[in-house]
């Protein structure tokens, strides 16, 4: 079981740089145009954060659930932000800062919020 919850840390994380190189991307391209990285980083990391709750009982793990709920809000907006602008060309100027920001803002939580 050790293995599936490093496994699930693993992906979470990779989902995080995910959300980081597309907003890398985002910034270089300068186009209004919402890239898909966006919906694909905070899905992985949607999921795999959801099963490393559920399955936190079975190996062990304890985690502050106030944090994760505050974690998973933030990534929700992530989410719903990127899928309400991904089929509009021209879209703010606002929202690439805005879903950086968002993943600034997680890890941040994640790291510092014990």
């Amino acid at each position: 079981m050790d293995f599936v919850r490093h496994l699930l840390v693993f992906l979470h994380l990779l989902g995080m740089g995910v959300l980081i190189g597309t907003f890398l991307l985002q910034l270089r391209a300068r186009t209004g145009e919402v890239n898909k990285g966006w919906l694909h980083g905070a899905g992985l990391q949607l999921l795999t954060g959801i099963l490393l709750m559920v399955l936190a009982p079975a190996t062990g793990a304890h985690y502050n659930h106030v944090k994760l709920g505050v974690k998973l809000l933030v990534v929700v907006v992530i989410a719903v932000l990127a899928f309400a602008f991904i089929a509009k060309r021209d879209n703010p100027r606002w929202l690439t800062p805005t879903l950086g920001g968002l993943v600034v803002l997680n890890t941040g939580l994640a790291v510092f919020w014990t």
